[in-house]
């Protein structure tokens, strides 16, 4: 989450999740080349850490630094990986862990049955307890992650089951929150969604028989892989020599809760995420808020990238033409930031400049995904009436921020959402426009009609699964320097 004052910068209004990838291959090939290519699908879910793990008959090799793929990965050291028959990757954004090279993913463990690599996408709400409970029982970690919770879960119920699959389904047993997995063992893919299926997690097929996992379906177009379904909430899938199980016992003992804001803002546009496609999920929340708050006005644009869907459906809806209002320096990376007031008036030029010629004189309706404090908002509202714009009407493709997110989403602070302080008619005022229209939760819950019941804690505070102590996400860097 942006801290008071900065510009568009550090993921526009707040922070993604991190993205999973994994491929099984029945005989030896490029496969860190594939996860290479899946997770540069994937860096919009995070771009402070990247990973790939190559396992070659059992022999892991191992490569994972801060910084976005293609700088963690450059041809030389993708090269250095080798071959073999299962790859597993992740793109990071610190959800709970501080942003250290000692937190990136993949983790790979080795223990007295083998080795184990493992990529996370998610948070569990009982890690502090789990984690306290392990270092009793004499468990060293190395990292501040709930994700290597996950792994000493796993790997404990391994030294006492007879397979890492079964491993897997006793873990599940113990762990709450949410969690998408792909892991490997010496000779096995494995994946695995939590019951409620916060987070997203489907299978794909190559032309030439690869098994590929991946947190969207992007990542499956990328490497040429056929999307094959999502995995089901609370479904376990080995992929091994012997062909693809699956163990369901775990599905449907939770009504199913994927996230809302996958829709809203973290998904890739041309991903398809539990049977409906982001693209129109985003079309249809703008329809439903030219219902909602209609307007008189000239021009409808959207805030670069996860407005601009919604714009167009807006702009269909209402019969007022669509406009591209901005124009994205896309050499900027997410994580660019500026250390002095100064720099980060600058800063914001540089990420978004306006089409002057679509604005200026112009009554504008402004699409954009969330408020979190306001600051952002203010500063692409200032830009337009620089730019010459007569009115903003701001439309938000979301509901108003009111309680924290426990399951992945960097929104842990509800006394700093600026909706639980402010009506919408003085947010208004704060950031600069003339009138502010929400998404109502009513029209929320039907932007993706297909997907099922959604999660929407952050928007009235319905937690599916709630933590027993709530603690903040650098409580392991707290606990280690305390």
């Amino acid at each position: 989450m942006s801290k008071q004052g900065s510009p568009i910068d550090k993921a526009h209004h707040i922070h993604e999740e991190c993205g999973v990838f994994g491929v099984f291959s029945e005989k030896i090939a490029d496969v860190a080349s594939l996860a290479y290519y899946g997770l540069f699908a994937l860096q919009h879910r995070g771009q402070e850490s990247a990973g790939i793990v190559v396992n070659d008959d059992g022999v892991f090799t191992c490569h994972l630094d801060e910084g976005l793929v293609n700088d963690v990965f450059p041809p030389e050291r993708l090269k250095e990986l080798g071959q073999g028959n299962i790859v597993v990757g992740h793109v990071r954004y610190a959800t709970t862990g501080a942003d250290r090279k000692r937190n990136a993913q993949p983790i790979v463990i080795n223990h007295h049955k083998g080795r184990m690599a493992l990529a996370h996408n998610g948070n569990l709400t009982n890690s502090y307890e789990l984690r306290c409970e392990l270092e009793m029982n004499g468990s060293i970690f190395h990292t501040t992650t709930d994700s290597e919770v996950i792994a000493h879960i796993i790997v404990q119920q391994r030294l006492r089951t007879p397979s890492i699959e079964e491993a897997v389904y006793e873990a599940m047993g113990k762990l709450s929150g949410a969690y998408s997995l792909v892991i490997s063992s010496p000779a096995k893919l494995i994946a695995v969604r939590d019951p409620y299926g916060f987070r997203p997690l489907c299978m794909g097929k190559t032309a030439d028989g690869k098994t590929v996992f991946a947190s969207e379906s992007c990542a499956l177009d990328a490497v040429g892989a056929e999307f094959v379904r999502d995995v089901k909430p609370g479904e376990i899938i080995t992929v091994s020599a012997d062909g693809i199980k699956t163990d369901e016992r775990r599905c449907e003992t939770q009504e199913k809760r994927l996230c809302s804001f996958e829709y809203i803002y973290f998904s890739r546009p041309d991903s398809v995420i539990d049977g409906t496609a982001v693209i129109e999920a985003r079309k249809r929340a703008g329809a439903f808020l030219a219902k909602e708050h209609p307007v008189d006005a000239d021009v409808v644009i959207g805030v670069p990238d996860s407005g601009l869907d919604a714009a167009l459906g807006y702009s269909v809806a209402s019969g007022i033409p669509y406009g591209i209002g901005f124009t994205k320096n896309k050499y900027i990376g997410r994580t660019f930031i500026s250390p002095t007031q100064e720099q980060r008036e600058v800063g914001v030029n540089i990420k978004l400049n306006p089409v002057r010629s679509v604005v200026k004189g112009k009554r504008i309706v402004l699409i954009d995904d969330s408020i979190v404090r306001g600051t952002t908002c203010r500063g692409i509202c200032d830009i337009l009436r620089r730019a010459g714009a007569t009115e903003i009407h701001m439309r938000i493709s979301a509901p108003p921020f009111i309680a924290p997110c426990y399951y992945g989403t960097d929104i842990d602070d509800a006394e700093n959402l600026i909706a639980n302080h402010h009506s919408a008619e003085e947010i208004a005022k704060i950031i600069g426009v003339d009138t502010l229209g929400y998404l109502s939760m009513e029209h929320l819950k039907e932007i993706a009609p297909g997907s099922g019941t959604m999660c929407t804690a952050c928007f009235d505070g319905s937690y599916p699964v709630k933590p027993q102590y709530t603690v903040k996400k650098t409580r392991f860097e707290e606990k280690i320097n305390g």
